[in-house]
């Protein structure tokens, strides 16, 4: 009955074995417990992926090359990684993630030179990456570089038509030396029959053939004119082209049919006499007796001044549209030995513009990327 009567009263508190001896050392266990849950939950998040059906045409030596590539890229920076592939059937399924972006034409208008030396600071991390291990891209435009302008984070995809450096080239006369180039040059010209003006009607010439993919308007010159040797630097002109769009708030600004319009479009502005020197780095010959087409061409400050409706109200460039001015120039050259690299355009003074801003934007953000490591 005394056991009965006896006012009830919680058990002491026991550990097992393996437990804690005070109050405080649970409170730790508890908590670092917790911080495991939502670590867990936090790595269970939904991850979305972005399915590639490569297109059943290709051949299957492209194909396994676009895997081998994206499979060696995969732990670049800004560098859309693969994830995984499999095949069902005749079709080749790529399985990667998918990165928030926004579509180029949306947002292209309005971008500051800031916001310009960011975005392309992003691409520009990429290509240095890819050119590191020897391989032209060979398909740079907006569409294949994913960017997301509230997070300003971008990452380079698509290498479909991309190739490693050296392969199935033959030697150019863009590498040799300047006397020998001209040397050679004047012997072709001296045994050519061919009239002044005009196609021959029965071309004896071997035909030059030369790896020409890519998107149009997007070309480098080297392209056109079938460069056998063709080198990372192409994919610095296509960067280029972006930027003249940024600037210059016309998209797309090149939008040639075939080669021949490319040529023009491009002569049009740098002129016949830099045109022809161009061409002659590669042992072609450029003559156009097209009236708009002029000696000298234009400027690209005039190009972007024209195409911005200033040259008639007389404004000019800002500071920083002349710092963009100059590495555009750079990145415009028409001989690709003098183009700018990847990694010289990441130390230059345009790119380094916004670097703190950026870099405090980073911070907390959700890095798709981690889906890799789920």
């Amino acid at each position: 009955m005394e056991k009965e009567n006896e006012k009830w009263s919680t058990p002491p508190l026991t550990f097992p074995p393996t437990s804690f001896r005070t109050m405080e050392e649970a409170a730790v266990e508890q908590g670092r417990r917790r911080a495991l849950r939502a670590e867990h939950q936090r790595r269970r998040k939904p991850k979305f992926v972005a399915i590639k059906k490569i297109y059943v045409t290709s051949s299957p030596h492209r194909i396994l090359n676009e895997l081998e590539l994206l499979h060696d890229l995969r732990n670049c920076p800004s560098v859309c990684p693969l994830i995984t592939a499999f095949r069902s059937t005749d079709q080749v399924i790529a399985i990667l993630p998918y990165f928030r972006h926004a579509d180029f034409r949306e947002y292209y208008r309005n971008m500051s030179p800031t916001d310009t030396a960011i975005y392309l600071r992003s691409l520009f991390t990429a290509l240095s990456a890819v050119h590191a291990q020897g391989i032209l891209h060979r398909d740079i435009k907006p569409t294949n570089f994913l960017y997301d302008p509230p997070t300003r984070r971008g990452v380079l995809v698509d290498f479909g038509l991309a190739e490693r450096e050296g392969v199935d080239s033959k030697p150019c006369l863009c590498h040799d030396d300047p006397s020998v180039r001209k040397t050679r040059l004047r012997n072709s010209l001296h045994n050519s029959a061919a009239p002044k003006a005009g196609y021959p009607k029965n071309d004896t010439r071997p035909s030059r053939r030369a790896n020409r993919a890519g998107t149009r308007g997007f070309r480098a010159p080297e392209v056109l004119f079938k460069c056998t040797e063709q080198t990372t630097k192409i994919d610095i002109w296509s960067v280029g082209v972006i930027l003249l769009t940024i600037m210059s708030r016309r998209f797309p600004f090149f939008n040639s049919a075939d080669d021949v319009e490319a040529m023009i479009e491009i002569a049009t502005i740098f002129g016949q006499k830099r045109m022809r020197a161009a061409g002659q780095l590669h042992g072609c010959m450029f003559e156009t007796n097209i009236p708009t087409i002029g000696a000298a061409g234009f400027s690209l400050e005039r190009i972007i001044l024209w195409s911005t409706c200033r040259v008639e109200t007389g404004e000019r460039l800002s500071d920083d549209e002349r710092v963009a001015l100059d590495f555009l120039n750079r990145c415009l050259e028409l001989d690709p030995s003098r183009r700018i690299s990847a990694d010289e355009a990441l130390d230059h003074e345009f790119l380094r513009m916004g670097m703190d801003v950026h870099e405090s934007m980073e911070l907390g953000e959700e890095d798709e990327m981690d889906i890799l490591k789920v």
